[in-house]
């Protein structure tokens, strides 16, 4: 292994937080190797290469901690674009709901005028006269009386319709500046989209980058690594006796959000991705909860700042336990001191211990 994947590995020792592309790929973690010589036969005196230098369990370390970050950030990330997303969708919908109101709205006033043209062209036929002066002129009483109602009559709809003209009108301009809001927004969450896309993007490649470096046996070790720690956080989080705490019983809805997620069990993790095929860690919970006919919101922080929260001790299978301080991922409780969820890029849903990673919080969908 050459300087480039020695390079590699010290810096994910010194810069465990960066987010950079590292030195590029040698061969073997080692010396490098003695200058040839300009001879077009090798030295009979020249020394064999040293062995190459094993990278250490604290340097692999470095490089888990690094993905940790790298993952975590682009988990963060593809929180913000789905909630772009979210708000994008949501947007284009009220646009269209805008637009038929306005074509409607169009549609009313044009029947209102043709109304009041009527009424127009009505009066012209009569020479100009008002009802009320044609009443006036009449000489039979029993029409007198009888256009008298009608005259109060028309007059309460010339009134109504002009009203109604108004009402129309304002309507339309309502309408129309609402929609030109609405493309402002759907705009600027189209960009943060864009961005957020451009972020998971990057940290995704980085981190790949990162495990690409390592041969076979280093990928295995960091595996290994990987399992301890998530293994020492449960362990932790089981010797506080919590389990003692935890006997409550799924509802019917939670047995089937339940049924949903296991029955994803081994299908890979996408960012963005909401089924069937894939999923990312809220995308695999808010469609559980769909498909038991509760539908909650779509990203874990939205899913950690709107359904009802509940203490750790209380929660029950179905309920979502949400991780790190920034509600970065979640997962579903399916009982016994477990979870399912769908954990990160290169890795398929799968079950968990609950408490092997940090736990913001749980959160409770439905009642």
């Amino acid at each position: 292994m050459g300087t480039g994947r020695r390079g590699l590995i010290t810096a994910a020792v010194t810069v465990v937080c960066a987010v950079t592309v590292l030195a590029a790929p040698g061969t073997a973690f080692a010396n490098p190797s003695p200058a040839p010589t300009s001879s077009a036969t090798p030295s009979p005196t020249s020394t064999p290469s040293a062995p190459p230098t094993p990278v250490t369990n604290e340097e692999l370390e470095a490089v888990r901690e690094k993905l940790d970050r790298l993952y975590h950030d682009a988990a963060v990330a593809t929180d913000a674009y789905n909630a772009a997303e979210e708000k994008a969708e949501k947007q284009s919908a009220e646009i269209v709901a805008l637009a038929k109101k306005i074509v409607q709205g169009k549609k009313k006033l044009k029947k209102l005028k043709d109304r009041a043209g009527a009424a127009a062209a009505s009066q012209y036929r009569t020479g100009g006269l008002s009802d009320e002066a044609q009443l006036m002129l009449s000489d039979d009483p029993q029409e007198f009386l009888d256009g008298a109602g009608r005259v109060i009559q028309g007059q309460r709809a010339t009134k109504g319709l002009l009203a109604e003209m108004t009402r129309a009108q304002k309507d339309l301009e309502l309408y129309a500046k609402d929609a030109s809001a609405q493309w402002e927004k759907l705009e600027a969450n189209r960009k943060a989209k864009a961005k957020a896309k451009a972020k998971v993007k990057k940290q995704i490649a980085a981190a790949e980058k990162l495990e690409s470096e390592l041969e076979t046996e280093e990928k295995e070790r960091l595996a290994e690594l990987e399992r301890k720690a998530a293994q020492e956080a449960q362990t932790e989080w089981l010797d506080s006796g919590i389990l003692d705490e935890i006997d409550g019983e799924a509802t019917a809805q939670g047995k089937r959000a339940v049924e949903f997620a296991t029955a994803q069990l081994g299908k890979p993790y996408e960012w963005g991705a909401e089924g069937p095929d894939s999923f990312d860690c809220s995308g695999l919970t808010s469609q559980a909860w769909a498909s038991a006919g509760q539908g909650i919101p779509r990203t874990s922080q939205a899913q950690w700042q709107q359904l009802k929260r509940i203490d750790t001790k209380d929660m029950r299978p179905g309920d979502l336990i949400v991780y790190f301080d920034d509600a970065s991922h979640i997962g579903m409780y399916v009982g016994d001191g477990t979870m399912i969820h769908a954990p990160r890029p290169g890795r398929t849903v799968t079950l968990a211990g609950a408490g092997s990673m940090p736990i913001l919080g749980v959160v409770r969908p439905g009642t």
